[in-house]
């Protein structure tokens, strides 16, 4: 036994050492890229802090600013489908003790089934408010019945809830029988969303027209009051009801529960959530959750947060006082509330009384206390006899057919894009890259020299003013010749991975010059494995995320280090005049395909096991690492295999 430790313990500083030699940055520090992404999260949280103080100083100030921030998501929200006819359909009816439960579905677009009960009072006389209640996340979705919403109906208050994309009888990765292929609906969540970000849009954003939608139904219908519709939510259902509520102008009292907090304390603190739970660019356009609430002010609102939940509670008190100076400066401090509990992620007896407060005064215009409701569970709630929309209708859409058909409809611009000339592509690439089509001026820091056999290897940390820092590993070999070429190696597990396998591989040199390196978030700027969830399927998961929602698409960055590279080798005494090709594997594959476009100093790239088309994503979500290689709205304009078109045989598979 001490001599299988011994080994080990030989083995792990043998390897502590290697890459020790192979580390080209000057300093160690594992979130050093998160932190570098969280400046510019800070930077514009401030400029929109300041920007909201600013117009909290007068009335006309305060609808300016809700103008521009309603204006600045609409942005992002990106284009929706037509409302066309709902083709509604009540599949089913029940009745409860005080209420009656119908089982619904409709259409928000044609094909895009949506199942939902609406709960109404029983004896309906007259017409009666009606709230949309979003669920939170979990396979079943609306399930058999919720309490919340039978309570409401017994008090004389319809509510209709929901199946989201993904949950309940709107699951999309499923087998023949309807079951789901992931794990859980975050992780269903996080693997359809890539697909609307493509092309413009966001599972957030779909999620917002459904429940709109749900809203043109509940309009419908003879019982319901089209003056007083509310909506709530809590946790997942809580950032669907935010959307809402910011987006529809028919919402005139709101709740958002276990979900209203600070997205930068969140971000900050523990990442982001799935991918149903942030649109891209949020920060970029100046958008916080607390100005979801101020978009529909001064309606009534209400915050329900739990003391101890993961959601940050002192974010959700910040945030607060956020609506605060709204509310205060549109004269009516009195519409807003929020009520936590000694709890966590839930939500209690005391904060579902505060929910039937709150709409009991602001709809129904009393604040006799609701009287309890019986439990009740039905047997049978699904709206289908299939139990899944997409098993059960011939032209049920999922949402891989939906983005396909999306897809197909910019075909004709994807086609106009390759024949532009190269000024205007690299223009449409910087744009969606988030980057500047010209960079400032590299420095090269040497950070450590070793002899190896028949080679140096020299070690740099590469800045470039606000960027993240570069390392790399440049081997010259003895026998290299001024006509030597380069080949810069990107290899997916790591620059110390890939030279530790040339020494174990017996690596003899034919003169080339080898450059490694690890772009951000790779090898020596990785985030930690155990910050990023499995069930995301996304080992940088919190850097992308997080990348999109700065405007800065972790893609695009990654560019600009190859740029950075390219550089490199375009200024350094020992390498400038050299032919340059490039082996990239893994991630690094969509990186390549766009630098070998805006830069023709890549001679030739051969690209490996990586990803060929964006088209893929929308085909089968169930992929790895899908959100480091997406761009908000590109596919409208372009895929991958138009960039290998264009590259004009320079990119290459060798796989």
């Amino acid at each position: 036994m001490k001599k299988i430790q011994l080994i080990l313990c030989c083995l792990s500083l043998s390897l502590a050492l290697w890459s020790q030699s192979t580390q080209g940055l000057r300093f160690r520090q594992p979130l050093a890229y998160h932190q570098y992404l969280m400046r510019d999260l800070h930077r514009q949280t401030q400029a929109r802090n300041e920007a909201l103080d600013e117009a909290s100083r007068s009335k006309a100030a305060m609808q300016q600013y809700i103008r521009d921030a309603r204006q600045r998501l609409e942005q992002i929200v990106g284009e929706l489908p037509d409302r066309g006819d709902l083709q509604a359909q009540v599949t089913g009816r029940y009745e409860g003790p005080g209420f009656v439960v119908e089982k619904i579905v409709f259409q928000s677009a044609p094909g895009r089934y949506v199942t939902a009960h609406l709960f109404l009072p029983a004896n309906v006389k007259g017409k009666v408010p009606a709230c949309i209640e979003m669920c939170g996340h979990g396979l079943t979705g609306k399930g058999n019945g919720s309490g919340m919403a039978i309570r409401m109906a017994v008090n004389g208050i319809a509510v209709m809830v929901v199946d989201p994309i993904s949950q309940g009888e709107r699951l999309q990765l499923i087998d023949s029988q309807g079951q789901a292929l992931t794990r859980g609906v975050t992780t269903e969540h996080t693997l359809v969303n890539p697909a609307f970000v493509l092309l413009g849009s966001s599972l957030a954003a779909q999620e917002y027209f459904d429940n709109s939608r749900a809203i043109d139904y509940l309009l419908t219908r003879r019982e319901i009051d089209a003056q007083k519709i509310g909506a709530y939510g809590f946790s997942g259902g809580g950032t669907q009801a935010a959307y809402l509520i910011a987006l529809d102008d028919r919402v005139q009292c709101g709740c958002v529960g276990l979900f209203f907090s600070s997205r930068e304390r969140t971000l900050e603190l523990i990442g982001p959530s799935d991918g149903c739970q942030q649109i891209p660019y949020e920060s970029a356009m100046g958008i916080e959750i607390a100005d979801m609430a101020i978009m529909a002010a001064p309606k009534p609102f209400i915050v329900l947060d739990g003391e101890y939940d993961f959601v940050d509670h002192w974010g959700a008190l910040q945030s607060f006082k956020d609506l605060e100076k709204c509310y205060q400066a549109l004269g009516h401090p009195e519409r807003i509330r929020q009520y936590y509990a000694q709890d966590g992620h839930a939500a209690p007896a005391d904060v579902q009384n505060e929910l039937y407060a709150w709409f009991g005064h602001w709809l129904k215009g009393s604040d006799e206390a609701f009287r309890p409701a019986p439990f009740w569970r039905g047997e049978d709630m699904h709206c289908t006899k299939s139990g899944q929309v997409n098993l059960e209708y011939p032209d049920a859409q999922s949402t891989m057919a939906m983005t396909l058909a999306e897809m197909e409809r910019y075909a004709p611009r994807r086609a106009a894009f390759v024949r532009q000339d190269p000024a205007s592509v690299k223009k449409v690439l910087c744009h969606y890259l988030a980057i500047d089509e010209e960079l400032p001026e590299i420095e090269i820091i040497p950070t450590g020299r070793s002899q190896g056999r028949d080679y140096t290897d020299y070690r740099f940390q590469l800045n470039r003013p606000g960027e993240m820092p570069l390392p790399c590993v440049v081997r010259i070999p003895d026998n290299a010749t001024p006509e030597s070429s380069i080949r810069i190696q990107l290899c997916e597990q790591g620059k110390a991975w890939y030279l530790g396998e040339m020494e174990r591989r017996d690596f003899v040199s034919n003169g080339t010059v080898i450059i490694a390196a690890d772009f951000r978030g790779i090898g020596e700027t990785a985030d930690p494995y155990e910050l990023n969830l499995l069930k995301y399927w996304n080992k940088d998961y919190r850097l992308s995320a997080s990348a999109l929602h700065i405007g800065r698409p972790l893609l695009g960055q990654r560019v600009v280090d190859m740029i950075t590279l390219l550089d490199l080798c375009s200024s350094h005494e020992q390498l400038k005049g050299r032919r340059i090709e490039v082996a990239a594997d893994g991630v690094y594959g969509p990186v390549v395909c766009h630098a070998a476009v805006l830069d023709q100093r890549i001679a030739r790239a051969t690209l490996t096991r990586t990803l060929r088309s964006w088209r893929s994503y929308l085909e089968n979500p169930m992929q790895h690492d899908m959100l480091a290689n997406v761009l908000f709205g590109a596919l409208k304009d372009y895929d991958l295999p138009d960039l290998v078109r264009l590259s004009q045989g320079r990119i290459n598979y060798g796989d």
